[in-house]
């Protein structure tokens, strides 16, 4: 779908990107959070695309929004940010929360002002989020938070934290709460270090010691947290797409420029047929992937529940996106496997889309329940 809005938010993410995207690969080399750029995406917008102007975002529609992480999702750490600003903070707060927490946290987080995390998983709980930790008991007109959570994007960076905790055990999932904390609150962090691929982006550890916050910091109803959690995931399996669909654009890209300048044996390898067969199988991956998250998009605006097709193009792009990164290795040859050619970077940053917010297995079963009826675990 383009409308003037999408062709414009692609251009400026464009000219974002040429004129500052180069910047990023020192940010990389030192596993350092890119403040500068993140600052400068924030100027233009980039982080509240599709809240409300009344409350401080741009205003514009969630396909500009996609449009976005297409553009950026060849800098990964960069469309991490857009992502979990957006998708995983910005979308429960819009969609569950009171008008006072809007106003007291959406402005700010969609202009960029502070940051935000969505701390679900936990080191005994990842894909079986039902199983966390993390209480939070009613103490009069607060709630007191105890445990830890890993793998948290935006961890040390973040002001402002989606924290999700049981607040009645016996109830299992039924019993997990989501609730709005702030650093000032006590929250401690840690960084993640070492990662393969996204090395610009924050990862770290959150460490809830006896965090006391008002009642009117919980989001939602108690017993609402899972809920929250998965229509959440939804949307953010959606914005993974959309960034692996990115991702593949850019490595065909360089992969076409690539094989159509590097001679061998006379002439470019481009004119060979292997080469022009990686390049066919890379533009096949990248249009249905696009597709798929295209379907995604339009089933989420329609009203209707679209955790099937967010799975079903989370899936697929985020696999489809490993083997492009592959190919576009395998048509630089040996220059490919060098960090001075980006498709390195690439490679390391599509491994994680396999991952995380629901890893390909988990993908599998949520798909294979749907068409079923029987949900293949607890």
């Amino acid at each position: 779908m383009k409308v003037p809005e999408h062709k414009e938010i692609r251009e400026l993410a464009r000219r974002f990107l040429s004129e500052q995207g180069g910047a990023l690969r020192a940010y990389e080399e030192e596993e350092a959070f890119p403040w500068p750029l993140v600052e400068g995406m924030a100027r233009l917008g980039f982080l509240g695309v599709f809240v409300p102007e009344e409350l401080g975002g741009a205003g514009l529609d969630f396909w500009a929004y996609i449009a976005l992480l297409e553009e950026m999702g060849g800098y990964a750490s960069l469309r991490s940010v857009l992502s979990v600003q957006q998708s995983l903070v910005l979308t429960p707060l819009l969609a569950y929360g009171t008008e006072a927490q809007k106003e007291r946290y959406v402005p700010r987080l969609a202009r960029g002002e502070v940051l935000g995390a969505y701390a679900l998983t936990e080191p005994e709980a990842g894909s079986d989020a039902g199983s966390l930790k993390t209480r939070a008991y009613r103490d009069g007109d607060f709630y007191v938070l105890e445990g830890q959570k890993t793998f948290i994007s935006h961890a040390n960076v973040a002001e402002v934290f989606i924290v999700f905790a049981k607040t009645d055990p016996d109830q299992g999932s039924k019993g997990i709460s989501a609730f709005l904390v702030e650093r000032q609150d006590g929250v401690r962090t840690t960084p993640l270090k070492g990662k393969l691929g996204l090395r610009a982006a924050d990862t770290g550890m959150v460490f809830l010691d006896g965090v006391r916050i008002p009642r009117d910091r919980l989001l939602g109803q108690e017993g609402e947290g899972f809920k929250i959690a998965l229509s959440t995931l939804d949307t953010g399996r959606i914005s993974l797409a959309a960034g692996a669909v990115g991702l593949m654009q850019r490595a065909l890209d360089l992969s076409l420029a690539y094989a159509k300048e590097r001679r061998q044996f006379g002439r470019p390898i481009a004119s060979f047929q292997l080469i022009q067969e990686k390049l066919a199988e890379m533009k096949l991956d990248l249009e249905a992937s696009r597709l798929l998250t295209y379907q995604a998009v339009a089933k989420k605006l329609s009203g209707e529940r679209y955790t099937l097709e967010a799975s079903m193009a989370k899936l697929f792009a985020s696999e489809a996106a490993n083997r492009v990164a592959y190919r576009a290795i395998q048509v630089h040859g040996g220059y490919g496997f060098f960090e001075e050619y980006e498709v390195a970077r690439l490679y390391r940053d599509a491994r994680i889309l396999t991952l995380y917010e629901g890893t390909s297995e988990i993908q599998k079963l949520v798909i294979g329940a749907h068409l079923t009826g029987i949900r293949a675990f607890a």
